[in-house]
């Protein structure tokens, strides 16, 4: 229970990565607010969790003014605020010739902006209790990949702004930490998981041998945000089984 009495708002909260944190928070005792742009899914979510403590929200992550509602109306449900993550993200595949600027701006507005927009409107908050900031960044933001440049992009833009708010905000209390999945299995990388040879691919360079889970990142966004890494911040923490282990060569056996 290292969030009783603690108020988290996760976004991207309806799937994945951002599900399996809203239940974790919740699962240790934290009041949650579940933030997505589909009421649908986030319903589905909150309907399992306890009522006195949990609140859906509709927001788009891109849009400023609806993460500033987002804030108000978590302070005046629950009183305070003292965990952001900001999990809301999106993909769009290919190399600069082969993207469309509409995906490129739609890719920084959600990836990027959704960071940026979250943290903003949240810091007002933290800083009163001196809370922190969890983002969802990528081990695509610490490497790039083949044919991802407007993701690749957005989630470097997320590794460099986790530190930069960890500098500016650090003194006064506010802790911002990222985490850097690898391939992990939700809505957003189902069709990669039936492709067999891919996935092989993936497990010949990750040492701990199975596709990650969201509950395995949920329990890393919990630890960066609670009083277990009070001394932890501007940190860029891989959850990626061990590929950032390798130099990139094959095995040899």
């Amino acid at each position: 229970m290292r969030f009783e009495g603690k108020v988290v708002i996760v976004t991207g909260a309806g799937s994945g990565i951002g599900e399996a944190t809203a239940r974790r928070f919740s699962l240790e005792g934290a009041a949650v607010v579940l933030v997505g742009d589909h009421r649908k899914n986030t319903d589905g979510v909150a309907k399992d969790l306890p009522r006195d403590r949990t609140m859906v929200q509709k927001a788009d992550v891109s849009k400023l003014a609806d993460m500033e509602k987002v804030v108000a109306a978590t302070v005046r449900k629950f009183g305070a605020l003292h965990v952001m993550v900001n999990n809301a993200g999106v993909f769009e595949g290919s190399n600069v010739t082969g993207t469309k600027p509409r995906e490129w701006e739609h890719v920084i507005a959600v990836n990027l902006g959704g960071v940026f927009n979250g943290s903003r409107a949240a810091l007002p908050q933290l800083l009163k209790t001196r809370g922190c900031i969890v983002n969802t960044a990528s081990v695509s933001g610490l490497g790039a990949d083949w044919d991802s440049s407007a993701y690749n992009a957005s989630k470097g833009g997320v590794v460099n702004l986790t530190r930069a708010m960890a500098l500016d905000y650090g003194r006064e209390g506010v802790r911002v930490n990222a985490v850097a999945p690898s391939f992990t299995l939700t809505n957003m990388t189902e069709d990669m998981a039936k492709n067999k040879k891919l996935v092989a691919k993936f497990m010949e360079r990750m040492p701990l041998g199975r596709i990650i889970q969201p509950a395995d990142v949920a329990a890393v966004i919990a630890f960066l945000a609670s009083d277990d890494a009070r001394m932890v911040t501007g940190v860029i923490l891989p959850v990626d089984g061990g590929v950032g282990a390798s130099n990139g060569q094959p095995p040899m056996g």
